[in-house]
């Protein structure tokens, strides 16, 4: 099992340096653009923004350690590099293929668009540690170009992707097939435990279930295209009433994104129903009333209380949705982020290419 560790996000350090205003004045924020570029593989870097659990692996011999997101919305393994002169990667670990003995190179190249522009880099092999688990030559990106001098201020290195290898960029093989592939696991599925705890207690298992987290039993959700972690979702309800998603639709379970997007239309509904206003904001001394958002997958019920769809900053109680343009191209619609994951325990299943979800206590 690796430790996740609950940081600091981009968000917060942009408004520490005073630059939280001018970033999102320049980048207005669409996080679907992670769904459709014709690479499928955009992934807008803002999707990571108010992201904060992150995960120390290590790469060559001797090894090399980098804090990566885990992010199931995306498959390649990138890190930045000594090849790197960006400033974005100037404060952080880069590594250095000429201190490991185990790596080998390619002179193949990896493009991975940003809503913000682009990360380009070449792709190697080398030993990957991952917790307890040694993957011997798995590919993956050392980065050359980094988008944005705003990823200077980035509390992570790189991003480890976890969804299945057809989205990959480069083709390249994911970390997780290559656990699979290797035999390093002893199930072909993994499972994350995002905990509401400030700091301490989140982890991604590879290759098991803990069971100390599926008191409530665990349903399980066909996945319904294999490129995301994607499934059907029947309707989105309150008061047993469909506000959202009223004719099916589909989403994604993304650790790599940390609040619950949808369609503009479906954002709206569900503003007007909480009583939020335009920006989403609630009173804070009527959360407590506010009714359960609940999700309709696979026919079964998946509520959400306010204590997990509300966040409160500064006094200022709103909502954590977000709205998205929706592709045609990808079909996805709505996305299930850490606001969704912090209340049920999550299962990645590759054998059975099926999500279970178990309610936390």
């Amino acid at each position: 099992s690796i430790t996740l560790r609950k940081g600091k996000t981009l968000r917060q350090s942009l408004k520490e340096h005073g630059l939280l205003e001018s970033y999102l004045k320049q980048h207005p924020y669409n996080p679907a653009a992670k769904y459709y570029s014709s690479l499928s593989s955009s992934e807008p870097m803002q999707n990571y923004m108010d992201n904060s659990y992150y995960g120390t692996i290590s790469i060559g011999t001797p090894a090399q350690d980098f804090t990566v997101i885990f992010d199931t919305g995306s498959s390649n393994l990138w890190v930045p590099s000594v090849y790197c002169s960006s400033l974005a990667c100037s404060d952080h670990k880069r590594f250095n293929p000429a201190d490991s003995s185990t790596f080998v190179s390619t002179n193949d190249s990896l493009y991975i668009a940003y809503g913000t522009g682009s990360m380009t880099g070449v792709l190697g092999y080398d030993t990957v540690r991952v917790a307890d688990i040694k993957i011997t030559n798995q590919i993956f990106g050392l980065s050359e170009t980094e988008p944005g001098d705003f990823f200077y201020y980035c509390p992570f290195d790189g991003i480890l992707g976890l969804a299945y290898p057809s989205i990959s960029s480069s083709g390249a093989t994911p970390v997780f097939d290559n656990m699979m592939k290797e035999d390093l696991v002893s199930r072909d599925l993994f499972s994350v435990y995002l905990s509401k705890d400030e700091e301490k207690g989140s982890f991604v298992l590879f290759g098991a279930i803990d069971y100390d987290y599926v008191s409530n039993g665990i349903s399980w959700i066909p996945v319904s295209d294999e490129t995301y972690w994607q499934i059907t979702m029947d309707r989105v309800s309150i008061d047993d009433e469909a506000v959202a998603c009223s004719d099916s639709c589909q989403a994604i379970v993304d650790t790599g994104t940390s609040l619950l997007a949808m369609p503009y239309e479906d954002l709206e509904s569900l503003y007007d129903t909480l009583g939020a206003s335009s920006s989403g904001e609630v009173q804070c001394s009527s959360v407590d009333s506010l009714p359960d958002v609940v999700f309709y997958l696979n026919s079964a019920a998946f509520p959400l209380t306010p204590s997990a769809y509300v966040v409160e900053s500064d006094g200022v109680c709103s909502l954590a949705f977000e709205g998205m343009d929706v592709s045609t191209e990808s079909g996805v619609s709505w996305i299930l982020g850490d606001v969704f994951i912090r209340e049920y325990y999550v299962i990645f299943n590759r054998a059975k290419n099926t999500v279970g979800l178990s309610r936390l206590a």
